[in-house]
């Protein structure tokens, strides 16, 4: 049986950080029933490049129940609260105060059923002088900073996927594990509430600290490291390149004697520790690119890999695609199978199963004359 086998979750939910969360509660067993608005979630016309498919609806939504509800219509509001009545779980990330005018108050719903977990995702949170600000991935990573470190001395640049929404996802999840295992101790559901900016904003902690406290903003590095060198990328002679990472002395010197076949370098004055490396990086990174200027990119990582010095290839699409470490699932769309990147964990050596992404509204006849026209009891009432 699947860990949250028999735990209900319904979620009014739209785009990324909801349905990150609703996706994992999936892929552990609970029974996730998504509602829709009658034309859809809009993230399934984010792009239709999956055989007429959007990336990141199949991404998120496998394994959901799909049902199209208009909340301005009392029937569709009397179907949402029967469902609501009978979960464990119920999670929203409509626009600020969206859910409350619909008349569906987290507060109010949990004092009639105590046990409910509610969670309402947001860009700024439930307070603060923006808490009713509309709020996107691109929008947070640049309100919270993280555009500031992030590009090359040409200009700021945007994550090349939706990070924020991720960041707040995966906190959102974690956060309701923990009100799941409480629940179970004092029988009592909890609020959460979590948004874009906060979440990103605690990712954010390190360059916060550094300028809160010794006065330094990183600068913009493009692909090296603003703090510690060598770290970057450098082209070999076949021009493939590759990102390396020195992050301690004893790899220091290894890569000075082993990959730059220079044992001198480790102990010159300009390089003789990171701080130096760092204030020396122009020098230092021209020592590097001629050494690898010379060789191939395999020849280079052979020798990288025998010196157990950290480093990675500057790999495209194509390349992920091929990539030999990738571990892959299957989920049925309904335009056909679909071979995804797995999740990052495996349990007990096995990724997870998965289910299949639903069309749009394809269970909403089934979840209406079950929870509307069924004898089954009310597991949420007030205790």
């Amino acid at each position: 049986m699947a860990d949250l086998s028999g735990l209900l979750v319904v979620s009014v939910e739209q785009a990324v950080a909801a349905p990150y969360v609703s996706a994992r509660l999936a892929e552990a067993g609970a029974r996730v029933i998504k509602v829709e608005r009658p034309e859809g979630d809009f993230a399934r016309n984010y792009d239709q490049l999956v055989h007429g498919e959007s990336a990141y609806f199949v991404w998120l939504n496998r394994g959901k129940e799909s049902v199209c509800l208009d909340l301005r219509e009392d029937g569709d509001k009397a179907l949402l609260s029967k469902l609501i009545a009978r979960a464990d779980i119920f999670m929203q990330n409509l626009a600020p105060g969206a859910i409350e005018r619909l008349g569906f108050a987290p507060d109010v719903l949990r004092v009639k059923h105590p046990r409910l977990i509610t969670v309402s995702i947001s860009g700024y949170g439930e307070d603060g002088p923006m808490a009713d600000r509309k709020a996107y991935d691109l929008l947070v990573q640049a309100e919270s900073g993280l555009s500031a470190i992030t590009g090359n001395e040409s200009g700021p640049a945007r994550v090349g996927v939706s990070v924020c929404d991720v960041a707040c996802g995966m906190t959102a999840y974690q956060s309701v594990l923990e009100a799941l295992i409480a629940r179970g101790s004092t029988g009592k559901g909890r609020h959460l509430s979590i948004s874009l900016f906060h979440a990103l904003a605690d990712w954010m902690n390190v360059p916060y600290l550094q300028y809160a406290y010794g006065g330094k903003t990183p600068a913009r590095a493009g692909l090296s490291h603003p703090t510690i060198a060598p770290y970057g990328v450098f082209t070999c002679a076949d021009g493939g390149q590759i990102l390396l990472s020195i992050q301690n002395e004893r790899e220091w010197v290894r890569f000075c004697s082993d990959v730059l076949e220079d044992s001198a370098l480790a102990t010159d004055p300009r390089f003789a520790s990171n701080a130096l490396r760092v204030e020396n990086r122009p020098v230092l990174d021209g020592l590097v690119a001629g050494a690898f200027a010379r060789r191939d990119r395999s020849e280079v990582a052979q020798m990288l890999d025998k010196a157990a010095i950290a480093f990675g290839q500057v790999s495209t699409m194509a390349d992920l695609a091929a990539h030999p470490q990738n571990r892959f699932v299957e989920a049925d769309t309904p335009s056909g199978p679909v071979r995804l990147l797995a999740p990052g964990a495996r349990i007990n050596g096995k990724s997870r199963s998965f289910g299949p992404v639903p069309a749009l509204g394809a269970h909403t006849n089934a979840v209406r004359d079950e929870f509307l026209h069924s004898d089954k009891s009310e597991h949420l009432t007030e205790e």
